[in-house]
């Protein structure tokens, strides 16, 4: 069966004049599905707008917010405001103790810990054994290995060595992204498995996290969103009359 290639995170403005030539370059490249991700709720107009580009160049767009949240309170507050709008949301972790909500929270589709400093990366064991008992996912952007020489691309990938054994060892699913916020840094969805052997996936698991991992979220989370939706499990089938 043909792989369907995701990229979750294909990080460039909305209102960037080339945002149509971008997204005609990731049709090229082979994929299917793709989230220029918000940063805060847009209005209709703006996700309509998205959602015309995307599918003017045959991809179907996915509906992402990023949160960056202050604090625990902030976190829960938007979840509970955004969780039904979204397709996909993600949390970008920049200390422990929201890195572990987010992590035990089965709103958080995604955990991103963007900073390249090992001792501000955050997906450790305990963070680990949480998301596996939720739905969260570990995003790797792939982005910083471009951009990063030397010693900090050697430190920064044994971070990521070291976070994908944890995320094996707990099960919790490998999400592989691009993080791209130029055309430069854009890949080919088997080039971005290929970056991830660099860091301890074998062949099929990288291939999976530019494909059946992100898709698995996308279409579980949109199935919920369906108006028939009651629990997982159940389905409204037929609402019965009241008289």
């Amino acid at each position: 069966m043909k792989r369907a290639f995701a990229d979750l995170h294909l990080k460039i403005s909305q209102k960037d004049t080339n945002l149509q030539r971008t997204l005609q370059r990731a049709a090229n490249f082979g994929y299917t599905y793709i989230s220029v991700p918000f940063s805060s709720e847009p209005s209709t107009e703006e996700i309509e707008k998205l959602s015309t580009v995307c599918k003017s160049v045959g991809i179907e767009p996915v509906l992402r917010i990023d949160l960056y949240p202050r604090n625990e309170n902030d976190l829960m507050n938007n979840l509970r405001r955004l969780r039904r709008k979204f397709d996909v949301i993600c949390v970008f972790c920049g200390s422990k103790d929201i890195s572990r909500q987010a992590a035990k929270d089965r709103r958080v589709d995604l955990l991103n810990f963007p900073n390249v400093d090992y001792q501000k990366r955050f997906f450790d064991r305990s963070e680990a054994e949480l998301a596996s008992n939720g739905f969260a996912a570990l995003e790797i952007d792939v982005k910083p290995l471009f951009v990063l020489d030397g010693p900090a691309r050697i430190r920064f990938l044994s971070c990521l060595r070291r976070e994908i054994m944890l995320a094996k060892t707990f099960g919790v699913p490998l999400i592989i992204s691009s993080g791209a916020n130029e055309e430069r840094f854009m890949r080919m969805p088997r080039d971005m498995a290929s970056l991830s052997y660099l860091f301890g996936l074998g062949v099929n698991e990288a291939l999976n996290a530019v494909s059946a991992n992100p898709l698995a979220i996308v279409l579980r989370n949109r199935e919920k969103l369906k108006s028939t939706f009651i629990a997982p499990g159940i389905r409204l089938v037929k609402a019965g009359s009241t008289s």
